[in-house]
């Protein structure tokens, strides 16, 4: 009879189990299908790259004036990893760079490096043949507008 009422009670309770475990599972979304977190979308890779600059008006003249605003932060922020010529530092060198790259696509990697290695694919390819992410050096839409026009500036004296 021990046996009996025992044997009850362990398939009693192992059924209250299952049904909790059940009502758990549904409950976090383990249960049945599960729910895949939605990944992002790969971005349209239209040549600009991924950041707040959509569009840059360059004029076919340099701007000395913001040219030399941009040699300034250039040297400050940029030249311990990036030549003005083919010379690879830490990062590639940057001769030929306006004339490879569109200047939204420029100015997006200046102002939004990590986004960009994440989800630009030109910007993936850089990452993986230099092996190390580009610093975020805080830089705004204005300076990176001045470098730009600095690296236009280079490209041209070359």
């Amino acid at each position: 009879m021990a046996l009996l009422c025992g044997t009850i009670l362990f398939g009693c309770s192992s059924g209250d189990n299952e049904s909790n475990s059940t009502e758990a599972q549904e409950e976090t979304g383990i249960a049945g299908q599960e729910e895949a977190p939605a990944e992002e979308a790969p971005a349209a890779d239209n040549g600009k790259g991924i950041g707040p600059v959509t569009t840059v008006e360059v004029g076919a003249e340099i701007d000395d004036a913001l040219a030399t605003t941009g040699q300034s932060l250039f040297e400050g922020k940029c030249s311990a990893c990036h030549q003005l010529s083919d010379q690879k530092v830490v990062g590639p060198g940057l001769a030929g760079v306006t004339e490879r790259r569109k200047p939204e696509w420029i100015m997006n990697m200046i102002i939004n490096p990590e986004e960009m290695t994440k989800k630009d694919p030109e910007a993936k390819k850089l990452l993986a043949e230099h092996l190390t992410q580009m610093t975020n050096q805080n830089v705004n839409e204005q300076d990176a507008r001045a470098i730009l026009e600095f690296l236009r500036k280079n490209d041209k004296a070359s």
